[in-house]
């Protein structure tokens, strides 16, 4: 920016405010008047304030926007809105699925760190994959879908997948289907109005040209499923043989942008909306087609029952 590393509070309040009242993507969906949150905390800005109490007034207000994809970084301090999940059932536990249910689990991608195997006499496929920052080749997918290539069913467990790359969530998508699918919309903003907005511009999935599962699927989710695993969950409840099992997840649809305020500190945000096949929002979440909840007697038993509860739906084939 032109008025570079400008210590003002004012003129950086004004110029965060600026910022997102252009380029924000749900002021309308979220019924959030900016001009308000503008006055409300711009009496909080003092000329003289310290820059640590400059960065806790900017992000009060831009968790006004109750988005997991707003931060704000500063040399000093991070600061993320995490009420999109907070203040719902976790519907998970590593500690009981790693030490219970994975103990004998191969392990994938570029740090090891997405693990698969199989349950129920070999009758079930199960991967967890906990990050779509997380990526995988093509030729290890291929292994891996050899490895089910006798089970009667896969379950795909990202519960607590807090977004990363859809390169890497299509990627894993496109195993799913024999033919290019519809799979939602993106708008891209057109102008500095709150409401100007393209129209929806369509998002196909095409099959991966490797190893493809037509069995049944059950997806497993809950509310930290965010962002690229929110689109992953989106995309995949579209297809035939898929299932979704869990809580809802946390939503997070707006493709994210990074922008910078004229003191250095940086600030990412939602600019492109992301819409279901119906054109409907998915920033608040995706219901599960099957409910299942993770509860204290479960967390006492070391027992997973959402997983189970999976086994136990596609073994019968319902």
């Amino acid at each position: 920016m032109a008025d570079e590393y400008n210590t003002s509070p004012q003129k950086n309040f004004e110029a965060l405010w600026k910022i997102l009242d252009e380029n924000y993507c749900f002021f309308d969906y979220k019924g959030i008047d900016w001009d308000e949150v503008h006055d409300k905390y711009s009496l909080q800005i003092d000329e003289s304030m310290y820059e640590y109490k400059l960065f806790q007034v900017l992000s009060d207000m831009v968790n006004e926007l109750k988005d997991g994809h707003i931060n704000l970084n500063s040399s000093f301090f991070f600061s993320s809105y995490e009420g999109w999940y907070t203040e719902y059932p976790s519907n998970f536990s590593w500690g009981i699925l790693n030490d219970k249910y994975l103990v004998d689990a191969a392990r994938g991608g570029n740090y090891n760190e997405i693990r698969y195997t199989r349950f129920a006499g070999n009758q079930i496929g199960y991967i967890y994959y906990g990050s779509f920052r997380e990526s995988m080749l093509e030729t290890e997918l291929d292994s891996i879908f050899h490895f089910f290539e006798n089970c009667k069913a896969l379950v795909i467990d990202v519960r607590d997948n807090g977004g990363g790359s859809l390169i890497n969530s299509d990627r894993l998508a496109s195993r799913f289907l024999t033919e290019k699918t519809l799979c939602g919309y993106i708008q891209h903003k057109t102008g500095k109005g709150r409401s100007d907005f393209s129209d929806p511009y369509p998002i196909y999935l095409k099959p991966s040209h490797n190893t493809l599962w037509l069995k049944p699927v059950m997806v497993l989710t809950n509310r930290r499923c965010y962002s690229a695993s929110n689109n992953f969950v989106s995309k995949m409840r579209e297809l035939p043989n898929v299932r979704t099992l869990g809580g809802s997840t946390g939503g997070g649809s707006g493709f994210p942008f990074t922008s910078e305020l004229p003191n250095g500190w940086s600030i990412r945000f939602s600019t492109s909306p992301i819409l279901d096949v119906n054109m409907q929002h998915t920033e608040f979440g995706i219901e599960p087609d099957v409910e299942i909840n993770l509860l204290p007697q479960d967390i006492e038993n070391r027992r997973d029952a959402l997983l189970e509860a999976a086994m136990e739906l596609l073994l019968s084939g319902v």
